[in-house]
């Protein structure tokens, strides 16, 4: 499927090849596979050249034997390996495979036409096989991040805090791209709240974006120990109508940019105007942890099988599952169905949105 909406990137912008640089392009290629070593960075060992009739995969003699064992063994398609010795690079190669040819790119290499918004256009709808990978990894996620809120306790680190977080992760086989923690007063000053040395004392804020197989589980749970103040009981109750108002407006045949405007206008009805200034609001998802960030003006029509995560927040609170966008209903990836919820009523449609986990 995948190779299928590259060649005809190809065919549309009049192309004889494409270069495919990052890591998530590799896993979506390759059905999940990966080509990373350093995590840090979007660029992985092993390029992919996609021409009409020959895949290629450019890589390091360092590197070769694992690529083919443990990565592409599993490959559906015929591939050719070219390779030279690590301390001469691959970019030559590249060259060679190109020469005389009109080809495009996902990152900058010589002349090559930049296709990064033709390939985040196609990659963001999601065939069957896909979207139950998505599946799959959300729940791990979830339960990941859902297990941690249940064992922190008073007095524990932000920093100790996340790596119970990435301890969990990990052993599932996700990636962390990224992991925030906040607790107490820092929730309130911080939309995007870095680990500290600061100590929990009664409210924690966790976030996580998790990648496996290419694909990003994204979420955010709150814990408090002990009752809450009237004004975060207040505060849940608003985001979980404008957290509605987002993922219900976010409907095949609409825009990203109406959706968008559907939440900001309930953050107007719950009288917080203001507050959507403080943090982005999210967008779609996929293969990166937004594949561009929404805003009023985002003209991509929303479609069935793209996923969304919308990230609104409140002081002392922020909403944010993973979202599978089908014709007649919003399915919740990250909903594990052991977290508590509030029911949320919206134009006609009722969804559960995460509650605040009192301990």
């Amino acid at each position: 499927m995948a190779l299928g909406k590259i060649r005809n990137i190809m065919k549309e912008n009049h192309l004889d090849g494409i270069l495919l640089r990052k890591r998530n392009h590799f896993s979506w290629v390759t059905s999940g596979r990966q080509n990373q070593i350093v995590l840090g960075i979007t660029e992985g060992v092993a390029d992919l050249v996609i021409f009409e009739d020959e895949i290629y995969v450019v890589t390091t003699k360092m590197e070769e034997r694992r690529i083919k064992e443990e990565e592409l063994s599993h490959f559906s398609h015929e591939v050719k390996v070219v390779t030279d010795e690590w301390f001469k690079g691959s970019d030559h190669l590249i060259s060679e495979l190109g020469k005389g040819k009109r080809m495009g790119t996902d990152t900058p290499f010589k002349d090559y036409a930049d296709m990064t918004e033709e390939l985040k256009r196609v990659r963001s709808i999601l065939d069957e096989q896909e979207v139950e990978r998505y599946r799959k990894l959300c729940q791990d996620t979830a339960w990941s991040l859902e297990s941690v809120c249940r064992k922190m306790e008073p007095g524990q680190t932000e920093h100790e805090i996340a790596g119970m977080v990435a301890e969990q992760a990990i052993s599932k086989g996700i990636r962390l791209q990224v992991l925030l923690v906040a607790t107490d007063e820092r929730i309130y000053s911080y939309r995007h709240p870095v680990p500290t040395s600061k100590k929990l004392k009664k409210h924690g804020l966790l976030v996580i974006c998790g990648e496996r197989e290419g694909l990003v589980a994204n979420l955010t749970r709150v814990v408090h120990f002990g009752p809450l103040s009237q004004e975060l009981s207040d505060h849940k109750e608003k985001l979980a109508r404008i957290d509605a108002a987002f993922i219900t407006a976010t409907k095949p045949g609409t825009t990203v940019g109406e959706a968008f405007k559907k939440g900001i206008q309930q953050y107007v009805e719950e009288g917080h105007p203001e507050d959507w200034k403080l943090l982005h609001q999210g967008g779609p998802t996929g293969y990166d942890s937004r594949e561009f960030i929404a805003t009023m003006e985002s003209e991509t029509e929303v479609k069935e099988n793209m996923v969304f995560t919308w990230n609104p927040s409140l002081p002392g609170v922020k909403s944010e599952d993973t979202v599978l966008i089908q014709q007649n209903k919003a399915e919740i990836l990250t909903e594990t169905g052991g977290w508590p919820y509030l029911e949320v009523t919206f134009e006609g449609q009722t969804l559960r949105r995460p509650d605040i986990l009192i301990r």
